[in-house]
């Protein structure tokens, strides 16, 4: 995610799911998300993908990249 330039956080869920935030330049989110989409961790099945709760920010509210539990 750094090599992005991107901050936010992913997290498992019980039901198989990934659930996350990232937040950073537009074009580099984007990349992000397109990356999601289409290939993902190397041990992942994408079925589909659903980016909810988009809205542009004046700066970050969080910094670095982590991983929930």
């Amino acid at each position: 995610m750094f090599s992005l330039g991107l901050s936010g956080w992913v997290k498992n869920t019980k039901q198989g799911t990934v659930i996350g935030q990232i937040q950073g330049p537009p074009d580099q989110v984007h990349d992000m998300k397109l990356w999601l989409t289409n290939v993902g961790s190397p041990s992942s099945r994408i079925d589909r993908t659903i980016f909810s709760n988009q809205r542009d920010i004046s700066k970050l509210e969080i910094h670095g990249f982590s991983t929930r539990y």
